[in-house]
């Protein structure tokens, strides 16, 4: 199911939501972490979001902001795999809802709070109805789909990035902000993610 909602083109247009949610989550912790001032959380009906935060223009928590976006799916895939494996799935569950809430609190727009809500029933109705195998099952699954959701996305950066004129990419944004080329943190976020799938198949066959 996870790999189906990844790779089916109509599945994945609407699944893409989730991965922007997470994307977008994970630029709010990083800019929250290092100091900076988070003023909110757009979530588009293209599957593309924006986060804004105000503080240093330059220096490392402006690189950690930037680059946590791409790392947030694969990196949250990994947790969840980790927590599934030792049969953490309330911990799974736990970790769901701070996710939530977080970008609850600072989702500026309708259409992201409809993302938000529908995904906070989707866990609420596996909290209150869902049988312990299958809270387990579904942890699993989500974890999957992060780690496959989170790849595709860093891959299809690419040609993305060569299609877009403006440069505006987390991508650009990183080379800008330290001189290295976009294309290499394409590849080095492309290999991060890699490394989570690669790294959580040890793990989440433990359920099977």
């Amino acid at each position: 199911m996870a790999a189906a909602l990844v790779l089916v083109p109509p599945a994945w247009t609407f699944s893409r939501h989730v991965v922007t949610l997470v994307h977008e989550a994970g630029h709010a912790l990083a800019a929250l972490l290092t100091g900076r001032r988070l003023q909110g959380i757009r979530l588009h009906r293209d599957t593309s979001g924006l986060t804004v935060s105000v503080g240093r223009p330059r220096g490392p928590g402006m690189v950690l902001t930037a680059a946590a976006g791409f790392l947030a799916a694969p990196l949250l895939g990994l947790l969840l795999a980790a927590l599934a494996a030792v049969g953490g799935t309330r911990w799974s569950l736990g970790v769901a809802v701070v996710v939530l809430a977080l970008v609850l609190l600072w989702v500026r727009n309708l259409f992201g709070l409809l993302v938000v809500a529908l995904c906070g029933a989707g866990v609420y109705a596996l909290v209150r109805w869902g049988s312990v195998p299958v809270q387990e099952g579904v942890a699993a699954g989500a974890a999957w789909f992060l780690l496959l959701g989170g790849l595709r996305t860093t891959v299809e950066l690419w040609p993305h990035r060569r299609r877009s004129r403006t440069r505006t990419s987390d991508a650009d944004v990183l080379a800008r902000l330290t001189r290295v080329p976009a294309p290499l943190w394409n590849l080095l976020l492309v290999a991060a993610a890699a490394g989570a799938l690669v790294l959580a198949t040890s793990w989440l066959p433990v359920l099977d």
